[in-house]
């Protein structure tokens, strides 16, 4: 089992959505972040002045997933998310090591 975390554009979330919903990802969890990475945030104008946005507003999505379903959900994430513009964001891939439905008790990647 891996849990996948990818951290994308906000306006690309129902993309990201359908394209998951499409391979059968069942649930994800979705926060609402800033951050910045190479991009270093930009400068925007307001009433005259001049100032730096560091952190920019991004969706973190979380997904957990059967091993076997790891290199679809990457696929599916990076084609729906990509814009060929710079933060366009990142996918992150961890194990888990075990995962309990609170509901039923039911454990392993029958709780998925």
């Amino acid at each position: 089992m891996k849990l996948i975390t990818a951290v994308i554009k906000p306006f690309k979330l129902d993309d990201v959505r359908e394209a998951l919903s499409q391979i059968g990802v069942q649930g994800i969890t979705v926060s609402e972040v800033k951050g910045f990475g190479r991009q270093k945030g930009h400068t925007e104008l307001y009433r005259g002045a001049e100032y730096v946005v560091d952190f920019l507003p991004k969706i973190k999505l979380e997904v957990a997933v059967k091993a076997d379903l790891v290199d679809q959900t990457i696929e599916a994430i990076t084609g729906a998310a990509q814009t060929g513009k710079i933060g366009d964001g990142k996918i992150f891939v961890t194990s888990l090591e075990h995962v309990i439905r609170i509901r039923t008790g039911e454990s392993g990647e029958a709780a998925i």
